[in-house]
C-alpha cells in the first residue's frame, strides 16, 4: 500500500518550517520502526538551511495507511525558537494530510468507441436528409457522446468524431489534473493552530 502524506508549514513564522524538518526526521524514524519505507518527494526549502515549507512524503508497505492517520492533522513540535531567544512561545504548528499526486490519464482507442450512422436534420441539402452520413460516436469508458454531420461523407464525419473524442478526453484529463494540483495546494491553508492531534518534542 502506498500513501502521500503532505507536511506544510502553512503561513507560519520561520520556526514552523524549523518544526516541520524535526517533525519529518521523527516520522521518518517512526516508520522504519515499523517498516515501512518513507520517502521525500517534493520538497519545499524555508530561509533557513535544513528547514522546509513544505515536504511530500511517500508513505509505502503494509500498515501505511494506518500510519498515515496517526500522522495526519495539525501537528506540534514543542521546544524554543532556535531564531529567537527571546520568544515566550514554545508551540510551532504543521499541517499533515493525506493527498493524491496521480493525475488521472485516459488511454483513447478506437475499439473503445461505438459508431453509430444517423440522419439528422437541418440544412445541408436532400443529400443529407435522406442517406445516414451523420456519425454518433460513444466513448464507453468515460461516456462521452458527439454527433458530427458536417460532412456529406460519413468516413469523413467519423474522422471528425473520433478527433472531437480525443480531444474531450485529454481536456477532462487535464481538467482533473488541475483540481488534484488544487486540492494539493489547498492543504497549505488549513492550518489550524492548537488542539494538536500528536505533540512531539526534542529528545532529553
Amino acid at each position: 500500500m502506498i500513501v502521500h502524506l503532505l507536511m506544510s508549514a502553512g503561513r507560519g513564522p520561520r520556526e514552523c518550517a524549523w518544526a516541520l524538518a524535526r517533525l519529518l526526521r521523527r516520522l521518518e524514524a517512526d516508520g522504519a520502526r515499523q517498516n515501512l519505507a518513507i520517502h521525500r518527494g517534493e520538497t519545499v526549502p524555508g530561509d533557513r538551511p535544513g528547514t522546509y515549507r513544505s515536504v511530500l512524503v511517500r508513505i509505502s508497505g503494509a500498515g501505511a495507511g494506518a500510519f498515515a492517520e496517526t500522522w495526519t492533522g495539525t501537528l506540534c513540535w514543542q521546544a524554543p525558537s532556535p531564531y529567537r531567544a527571546d520568544a515566550g512561545r514554545k508551540n510551532w504548528y504543521v499541517i499533515a494530510r493525506p493527498c493524491r499526486v496521480d493525475t488521472p490519464h485516459t488511454t483513447f482507442a478506437e475499439t473503445d468507441v461505438d459508431i453509430v450512422a444517423c440522419r439528422t436534420g437541418g440544412p445541408g441539402g436532400q443529400h443529407r436528409n435522406k442517406a445516414s452520413t451523420a456519425v454518433r460516436a460513444t466513448h464507453r469508458p468515460s461516456g462521452i457522446v458527439v454527433v458530427v454531420d458536417t460532412e456529406r461523407q460519413f468516413s469523413l464525419n467519423r474522422r471528425i468524431a473520433m478527433r472531437l473524442l480525443r480531444q474531450r478526453i485529454e481536456r477532462g484529463d487535464e481538467t482533473a489534473g488541475r483540481a488534484v494540483t488544487t486540492a494539493r495546494w489547498r492543504i497549505h491553508d488549513e492550518l489550524v493552530r492548537g488542539n494538536p492531534t500528536r505533540v512531539e518534542r526534542p529528545e532529553t
